[in-house]
């Protein structure tokens, strides 16, 4: 028998105009408003999803790239969201959401009161997907940072928070403790004014910190949950790989999805765990798929007959998507000779760059494109075209061969798409023991270790 995984969403567009240039837009959803995202979320709770994480870039790019990464509406615009959660909360009882927060832009005692509020008000549904991006650095006055500098801000920043989560200590909050006479304790109310004592000043921790990228005085002045906000981060680099090891309880995980790539690819994060003095048990290694999930092998073989030969169009198209990921202007480049060095910026981060390059950095442009323009199916495990019991094949071949913890599915938050990629996938799924058939009630952290 398969043993049940985990799985999420990632929302790869963030929060903007979902489905355009493509049919789905026809459907007439109007993405600023709440209902579209409200609609896909009851979905994917109900298709079992653990989390939502939610994509953010806060700049534009830079201004060579600025109408690449508009032009199709990927790169920009993008709303905050941070504020789209609560509409998300309201319309699901059980889905985790996590929004993406930038760990240079957002001040830690700002990020940290945001997230103790939404804890709450979600019932401890709320997560940080917690990135490094330098590249909108400008936009607050500060200055860029190189890659592995970022990653040491990233980790002040994020013990800051976590100190300031747990400023009132164990003792602060009187009013929560069993015995104390408190509307949230036992559940009576003071008899007179005497009796109506809600916290000890005495017991938070009001320090101060100075560090190389922060100062900060704690205590926080929201009251934390019981439990942590829930933390993802992307970041395939050793230094990215190191920091979910020792920080994260979710790592958002890019890798060619064989089963050995998977099992190391883990090993490196769970290496890092141990590091870090913690174990498999405390970390999630989620793995982000995009499948195009048709009705028949034979359609599946059309569609990767049709893609063999890129055109030109594809060509440009894959140049123009890589573009916007990378803030790069690829077009502007020979096609026929390798990337020169130096093109791309400190701002782009190295699992971007080896997403696009792979293990061929001399390659002609022209081939790396085509290798993105192309489509492979899943069976022969070097694409995602493939029906649903095809696509369950693999992920249950990976929960065998590789121990793996899930999946993130990736794409707009739009129904259409959402329907489309999981309606024939949760039945058989679910028929073969892999995707949970219910909820539990530990809120986002019980999602992701209830098993």
């Amino acid at each position: 028998m398969a043993e049940l995984q985990h799985f999420g969403y990632f929302f790869s567009r963030g929060f903007g105009p979902q489905a355009w240039g493509r049919d789905d837009w026809h459907w007439g959803h109007d993405w600023t408003k709440p209902d579209l995202y409200q609609q896909s979320v009851r979905a994917l709770e109900q298709a079992g999803m653990d989390l939502v994480i939610a994509e953010d870039a806060i700049s534009l790019g830079n201004p060579s790239t600025l109408d690449l990464r508009i032009r199709q509406a990927y790169g920009g615009p993008k709303h905050d969201p941070l504020l789209l959660a609560p509409y998300l909360f309201a319309a699901t009882s059980h889905i985790g959401i996590a929004p993406t927060i930038n760990a240079g832009f957002t001040p830690p005692y700002l990020a940290a009161r945001q997230a103790a509020t939404l804890a709450h008000l979600s019932g401890d549904r709320f997560g940080l997907n917690v990135v490094t991006d330098t590249g909108s650095a400008r936009h607050a006055g500060l200055a860029p940072l190189p890659h592995d500098a970022a990653y040491d801000r990233a980790e002040e920043w994020l013990q800051l928070v976590r100190r300031l989560w747990h400023s009132w200590g164990s003792d602060g909050y009187v009013a929560g403790a069993a015995g104390t006479g408190g509307v949230h304790g036992d559940g009576r109310a003071p008899g007179d004014g005497a009796g109506w004592h809600f916290a000890d000043g005495g017991a938070l921790d009001a320090f101060h910190h100075e560090g190389a990228y922060f100062t900060a005085d704690g205590p926080l002045n929201a009251l934390p949950t019981d439990t942590d906000p829930v933390i993802v981060s992307p970041g395939g680099s050793g230094r990215g790989l190191g920091f979910a090891g020792t920080h994260s309880d979710v790592q958002l995980a890019l890798a060619p999805l064989s089963a050995g790539a998977v099992r190391d690819y883990r090993a490196r994060v769970l290496t890092a765990a141990s590091d870090a003095g913690r174990s498999a048990a405390d970390i999630r290694v989620l793995f982000v798929l995009k499948p195009v999930l048709v009705s028949s092998p034979e359609e599946a073989d059309r569609i990767v007959r049709a893609s063999a030969d890129p055109t030109d169009e594809a060509l440009r198209a894959a140049a123009i998507a890589w573009s916007s990921d990378s803030e790069t202007d690829l077009l502007s480049l020979d096609l026929d000779a390798p990337i020169p060095a130096g093109t791309f910026g400190d701002h782009v981060s190295a699992g971007t760059i080896r997403g696009l390059v792979g293990d061929t950095p001399d390659a002609p442009l022209r081939e790396l494109l085509t290798r993105k323009a192309r489509l492979g199916r899943i069976t022969t495990r070097d694409g995602f075209v493939g029906t649903a019991d095809e696509l369950a094949d693999f992920v249950e071949e990976l929960g065998a061969d590789a121990d793996n913890d899930g999946i993130i599915f990736s794409g707009d938050l739009h129904p259409a798409q959402v329907y489309r990629m999981l309606g024939d996938l949760v039945p058989v799924l679910r028929r073969r023991g892999l995707l949970r058939r219910e909820y539990g009630d530990g809120g986002i952290r019980g999602n992701l270790f209830d098993f």
